[in-house]
């Protein structure tokens, strides 16, 4: 696959995951800071790893949440948990992937991680 096509690829995996508006601002953004960044960031993490046939988008998902609040990233995290919802995530999933960090990164990273969903997420009617 091409360079062009994997960047094509990853393009539409963003639209679907953040919607067509949110991920051209996400891309502009990453673009104003380093066009590299955002060239790396929609070829190669989306077009290439997030778009590999292994796992599916929610797995992928909460495992980018997992490692996003294990190395204490919140804008990663920030994303990502929105990716999540979008990929089918449940909040009830979101926080158990949180959660299940604590042992392994520590609680006050597992806290960092449940404030920040919870913000993100906000008050959800049906538990979702």
């Amino acid at each position: 696959m091409s360079l062009e096509e994997r960047r094509q690829r990853g393009r539409r995996l963003l639209d679907e995951m953040l919607g067509p508006e949110q991920a051209s601002k996400m891309i502009e953004h990453w673009e104003r800071i380093c066009p590299d960044f955002a060239e790396y960031v929609t070829e190669f993490v989306c077009g290439e790893i997030w778009s590999r046939p292994g796992l599916d988008l929610r797995t992928r998902s909460l495992i980018a949440i997992a490692v996003s609040v294990a190395l204490a990233r919140p804008r990663a995290l920030e994303l990502n948990i929105r990716m999540a919802q979008s990929n089918g995530a449940t909040r009830q999933e979101i926080s158990e992937t949180l959660l299940h960090v604590a042992p392994y990164a520590g609680f006050p990273a597992c806290w960092e991680g449940l404030a920040l969903a919870d913000e993100v997420l906000g008050a959800s009617p049906d538990g979702d």
